[in-house]
């Protein structure tokens, strides 16, 4: 059966390169013993969600030379308050470099 790519389009190469960061966020928190999932095709604040020893952390996942608005950092701050959560975003810049940035962590995290 062939598919018809009017209904089921191919992903284009932004999406396809965010997925591949989603994974490598998420296969690296797995490593470290989080539970975690992915928020797939997200427009929304957080990609990935994680949960370990009864600690939640929301990630916004970027790569290359994208960069999150003020606007997209105050909805994952507000997601982060209303989990009791921590949220972070993650830059991919290539490579293997990754930097994390906290946006928001519940009063008592203790980090």
């Amino acid at each position: 059966m062939l598919l018809n790519r009017a209904r089921f389009p191919v992903p284009n190469r932004n999406y396809q390169s965010g997925r591949s960061r989603e994974y490598r966020a998420m296969n690296a928190l797995r490593k470290d013993g989080w539970m975690v999932s992915r928020s797939a095709a997200s427009h929304g604040a957080v990609d990935v969600f994680a949960a370990k020893g009864g600690k939640v952390l929301l990630i916004q996942v970027k790569s290359g030379k994208a960069r999150a608005t003020k606007r997209e950092l105050e909805e994952l701050a507000e997601w982060g308050k209303n989990a009791k959560a921590e949220a972070e975003v993650w830059y991919f810049k290539g490579g293997k470099e990754m930097v994390r940035r906290r946006i928001y962590a519940p009063r008592g995290s203790g980090d």
